[in-house]
């Protein structure tokens, strides 16, 4: 009886961490997880994201194998000469879990992650567009430069929900003619796009899932990112930090338009592409 109960218990067993294993394979195997790419990046992210779940994946699967057979090999055993220890055996063992994780995720990640993190944060191009994003509770200020080609000063005491939501300071004339927008962020196809990153309250996290981009904003601190969009069309921008109770609401648009339709918007705008 005693002997059954085992069986059963261990059969059991061996066949949670069967399922569990194929389930999570199926799982992160499905191909429609990830969003579309839309930015020159992208694919390297997702590259890395892959050779992640690759990795680990085969880890884990390794893993539960190797359970699974302990379980159904020791089952029931009560002879003690069944089950010994060797010191340098568990020390190998010790170890290669060790060196096998440092090489994926330093090496492995370093390897296929500098190229990417270069293209982010690297040196940018002469044509890059450089467009000013404030985050505030609970929307997004979008302000690019006008026909002179640059960004007016901003003063935060300035600040005016209505008629000056980004603060430019009026004794700037270089402000006058920047133009600004609410929850909506324009930009050219296949153009460098350096955003400059700014709060206005709370910390927040400038997020384009299709971009593969999201980068914290840190009140009293200017942060940025670089991407290069590759697609047309419209793509959700959020605030990927909890920054309030209205957080949800914190949402807007990415419009990628082609060259000429953004330089002709911008030209009704009064500024200069």
């Amino acid at each position: 009886m005693i002997a059954r109960t085992r069986t059963f218990e261990t059969t059991a067993l061996a066949l949670f961490f069967f399922g569990v294993t194929t389930l999570t394979v199926w799982g992160f195997a499905m191909p429609d997880w990830l969003p579309p790419a839309a930015s020159r990046h992208a694919e390297g992210v997702d590259g890395l994201i892959r050779y992640l779940l690759v990795t680990t994946g085969a880890i884990f699967v390794i893993g539960h194998a190797v359970l699974i057979y302990f379980i159904l090999k020791f089952e029931g055993s009560e002879d003690s000469t069944a089950i010994q220890t060797n010191p340098k055996t568990e020390r190998l063992w010790s170890i290669l879990p060790v060196l096998t994780m440092a090489l994926v995720s330093e090496v492995g990640v370093l390897f296929l992650g500098l190229p990417v993190w270069d293209e982010i944060y690297g040196e940018v191009s002469e044509d890059v567009l450089v467009v000013d994003v404030a985050a505030r509770q609970f929307e997004w200020i979008v302000r690019y430069p006008g026909e002179d080609g640059e960004f007016g000063r901003t003063d935060p005491t300035q600040i005016d929900g209505q008629s000056n939501p980004t603060g430019i300071d009026n004794a700037d004339p270089r402000g006058s003619d920047d133009i600004v927008e609410r929850n909506i962020l324009r930009l050219p196809v296949n153009r460098p796009v350096q955003l400059r990153l700014r709060s206005h309250d709370v910390l927040h996290s400038f997020s384009v899932a299709a971009f593969r981009v999201k980068q914290d904003i840190v009140p009293g601190m200017v942060g940025s990112t670089t991407f290069v969009p590759t697609q047309l069309g419209e793509f959700e921008m959020g605030c990927a930090e909890l920054c309030g109770l209205a957080h949800y609401r914190m949402g807007g648009r990415v419009i990628v338009m082609s060259p000429d339709d953004y330089e002709t918007w911008l030209s009704e705008q009064g500024g200069d592409a």
